[in-house]
């Protein structure tokens, strides 16, 4: 018997799976996935998966027509592959975080009447999990308004704390980096230095060494990095973000206590990174800008206010146990079914 997890191609469903899965380091567990996006840097060596399968799919959405049909073909073929591991494996219970990669194995469950578990980390729901909704056995929301659940890994809130005074800024592209945010960041470099604020920068792993030379060349300092597992050191660090607003992202700095300054991905799917943070906006605990409507000097007028009210707001809207609360329904059809 055993459970099996799909979905990714990006960190920001990936992280949902590590999560749940540290909740279930006793149950045997598969992981299907894609061989694009991260899905093999985040899982290929993970030992907590007794099984790890990459299949040939890629995205639909921004696909002209012949783009489309290769899709399709790569889906179907796919889904034949993920219908035999299912079997094989004897799953149990399928959990989906959505994206391209969890497509293959989440119609392969309802095919062959595995219950299927799905999760939405986006206030704007994706393609995948929109149109398998009303099909799965249960349907989890991270912006349900009856029972909201952020599976985040536990490190966050252990390293959570309250921030009064801006003494440290991390700026958060994603480990594949975000080109405005970079820019933003050395723009406000200098202004950050005379005013003795030290600088974390995730600038992205094909951006480092550029990054890391405009510091050099207007004198400096910044920590820069790209793809790192130290990223809740990081967080924990600062006292003010300045990040895009992918629903990992968000609700890690939420837990952690750390207010934000949420500059949306402006072509993401469904604008749903904009929805994420305006969620977050209207109950009082962060800010956002619109990418073309960033203006240096009002980040920095933000950046002079007191935090404590809205990091100590943030810490208590994040329930502690949504990784655990998933896995345990993960469990119950492992036990039942």
């Amino acid at each position: 018997m055993s459970i099996v997890m799909t979905g990714g191609g990006t960190g920001g469903h990936l992280v949902i799976i590590k999560a749940v899965k540290e909740e279930l380091k006793d149950s045997n567990l598969i992981y299907i996935g894609s061989t694009k996006g991260q899905d093999r840097a985040w899982f290929e060596n993970d030992n907590d998966f007794r099984e790890k399968h990459f299949l040939s799919t890629q995205g639909v959405v921004n696909q002209g027509v012949l783009g489309k049909f290769k899709s399709a073909y790569m889906l179907l073929k796919s889904t034949l592959q993920a219908i035999k591991i299912l079997k094989k494996t004897n799953a149990k219970v399928v959990f989906s975080v959505g994206g391209f990669s969890a497509a293959p194995t989440s119609f392969a469950s309802k095919i062959l009447r595995i219950p299927l578990v799905i999760h939405e980390q986006n206030a704007s729901m994706g393609s995948l999990n929109k149109l398998l909704k009303p099909y799965c056995d249960k349907f989890i929301s991270s912006y349900s308004k009856e029972n909201p659940i952020y599976p985040i890994k536990k490190e966050f809130f252990q390293k959570a704390r309250v921030r009064k005074r801006v003494k440290t800024v991390i700026f958060l592209g994603g480990s594949q980096g975000a080109v405005a945010i970079n820019k933003l960041a050395l723009k406000l470099a200098r202004r950050l230095d005379e005013k003795g604020i030290k600088i974390i920068h995730q600038a992205g792993e094909r951006n480092i060494q550029e990054v890391r030379q405009l510091y050099r060349d207007i004198n400096v300092k910044a920590t820069v990095f790209g793809f790192t597992d130290k990223l809740s050191d990081y967080m924990a660090e600062a006292d003010f973000a300045i990040a895009r607003a992918g629903a990992s992202t968000l609700w890690e700095l939420s837990a952690i206590g750390c207010p934000t300054l949420f500059i949306p991905y402006p072509y993401a799917f469904g604008d749903h990174q904009y929805y994420n943070a305006k969620f977050l906006q209207d109950q009082g605990v962060a800010w956002i800008m619109r990418e073309d409507e960033v203006v240096p000097d009002k980040v920095m007028e933000i950046l002079d206010e007191d935090m404590e009210e809205k990091s100590k707001k943030l810490q208590e809207l994040v329930p502690k146990d949504g990784a655990l609360k998933i896995a345990n329904i993960l469990k119950e059809y492992e036990i039942t079914k």
